[in-house]
């Protein structure tokens, strides 16, 4: 059984930065497509960065220059957050094998709150 496992999220004020984790159980990252997503309160849930098979990667408009995603090791993904703003309050979540454009593979989130 696959399981993706976040962390890192927490409570941070305007400017600050943070790292996220996660960490895949009973699955590879290595030559597959992965990617963080996040959800705010009353919002849609949005791609905020991925990496294709090719090892292309993407970022939000809103994000870019700002965040970076990279793989760790063989079953970690990572996603380096600097110069946080309030807007980047959200549910952050790990998503890993796109498959006919759905992700196979969800985490349950990891929670960042940034404050002025």
């Amino acid at each position: 059984e696959v399981q993706l496992a976040e962390s890192g999220g927490g409570s941070v004020q305007a400017g600050g930065s943070l790292k996220l984790s996660c960490v895949a159980s009973g699955y590879t990252f290595n030559g597959r497509s992965m990617a963080w997503y996040r959800q705010a309160p009353g919002k849609e849930r949005e791609e905020v960065s991925r990496i294709n098979v090719a090892g292309e990667v993407f970022y939000s408009s809103s994000v870019k220059g700002r965040f970076t995603i990279y793989q760790g090791n063989s079953n970690t993904l990572y996603l380096q957050m600097n110069s946080l703003s309030i807007e980047d309050t959200a549910m952050y979540y790990c998503a890993a094998y796109r498959r006919n454009n759905d992700w196979q593979y969800w985490g349950q989130g990891t929670q960042v709150t940034v404050s002025s």
